[in-house]
């Protein structure tokens, strides 16, 4: 009657997690907003279960916090966007360089060493190509402008969801204790302790995860863009920035700045002397990021594989598009925690501990062998036939 019980239970369980999981990914295109917030909510409540602590009501401490991180990301904002602009601006007025680098430099090297079709990357053999094709670029484009015509509902969507970010993440940051309470409190009592735990464990780690990385991708945005504006690098620091916001990805930040930043140093200088620089700035980094920030901010609590990481990433960017690559380092730390937990569960178990008995198979085909090559005589090899004997 027990087992009927249990069995029942966790069907229930299994059910109702189908179902909480089923409606993430329906509403996906629209929880973005409320992921967003709910992130900046998890970051600013420490700041205020502080405040409280201090003697501040919740309302007013949830208050200061939230005016504190708007006016840091608006700051951020109004400081970033002006250079990113004349950082593409100078991009875009660079890019026939970087053709002219492509064609004249780049693709003979190549040519010469992996043996190419010499006109594989031929300008004029590129060009007539495109001219051939202007009817149906101009056919794509027309339907691309038209659906650009038809989603002005799309664009208002996107208005209305930066608007409710801020609305939405100033009550959740008010009401996160009480919100957390209540879901305790609808957890049932049987498995409220282990829920507890795990989500102890799951906040300490999301802790170092969600404040360290940011803190580490900061770092070294500006350690980047930095190190290659002083190298001359006239782009270094929209690449900088890119190498920084991308290094949550084990990396991945580091290849494609690094690459980006040898490209630009080629074009724009062409000498071994910057080409050394560029290699020391990330050289630097490297050793920054992973004997002083990582440790320091993120430490050693989220255990995940590189590799679990680039699927982490991929997976869910495939399942849920942005919701899903904004989400999945959070919840790949979490998912390990829940795997670290079932591990353990499993060792303690009847499954892992019990001795069963000894294979017969295996004890009487066992035989050893010497160093020579000879079979050993004490071996259990089954008796020759009794008829075989003369």
């Amino acid at each position: 009657m027990n087992q009927d019980k249990d069995n029942s239970r966790r069907w229930q369980m299994f059910a109702i997690t189908a179902v909480i999981v089923y409606l993430i990914w329906l509403l996906a295109p629209v929880l973005m907003p409320f992921a967003v917030a709910a992130m900046l909510a998890y970051l600013g409540d420490p700041l205020a279960d502080r405040l409280e602590r201090l003697g501040m009501n919740r309302m007013w401490a949830a208050t200061i916090v939230f005016v504190v991180i708007m006016v840091a990301v608006v700051g951020v904002l109004l400081l970033l966007i002006p250079l990113i602009a004349r950082q593409v601006e100078n991009l875009v007025s660079n890019l026939p360089r970087y053709g002219d680098w492509a064609q004249n430099t780049a693709w003979p090297w190549l040519q010469a060493r992996l043996h190419l079709d010499p006109h594989m990357f031929d300008s004029d053999r590129l060009l007539a190509l495109i001219k051939s094709h202007v009817g149906s670029i101009s056919g794509i484009a027309t339907t691309v402008l038209g659906k650009v015509s038809r989603s002005g509902l799309g664009i208002a969507m996107w208005l209305t969801n930066l608007v409710l970010i801020p609305v939405v993440a100033f009550y959740l940051l008010r009401d996160w204790d009480r919100m957390v309470a209540k879901i305790d409190g609808m957890l049932p009592r049987s498995i409220q302790p282990t829920i507890a735990h795990l989500a102890h464990e799951s906040d300490k780690i999301l802790g170092a995860f969600v404040r360290g990385q940011l803190l580490v991708m900061l770092a070294l945005g500006v350690f980047y863009g930095t190190g290659l504006g002083l190298v001359g690098l006239s782009v270094g620091l929209l690449i900088g920035m890119v190498a920084g916001l991308l290094s949550f990805v084990p990396y991945l930040g580091f290849i494609i700045g690094f690459v980006a930043a040898v490209i630009a140093v080629l074009v724009q200088f062409g000498d071994w002397t910057h080409l050394l620089l560029v290699c020391g700035v990330f050289v630097l980094g490297q050793l920054l990021e992973g004997y002083v920030l990582v440790p320091k901010l993120v430490g050693d609590k989220i255990g995940l594989h590189p590799v679990a990481v680039i699927f982490a990433v991929l997976a869910g960017g495939y399942l849920f598009g942005f919701l899903g690559v904004l989400l999945a380092l959070p919840a790949a730390s979490v998912i390990m925690v829940l795997l670290r937990y079932l591990i353990e569960r499993y060792r303690m178990s009847e499954l892992y501990n019990e001795h069963g008995p000894d294979d017969p198979v295996i004890a009487e085909v066992e035989v050893a062998v010497h160093r020579d090559g000879e079979v050993d005589a004490s071996t259990s090899a089954p008796a020759p036939d009794d008829r075989a004997a003369p």
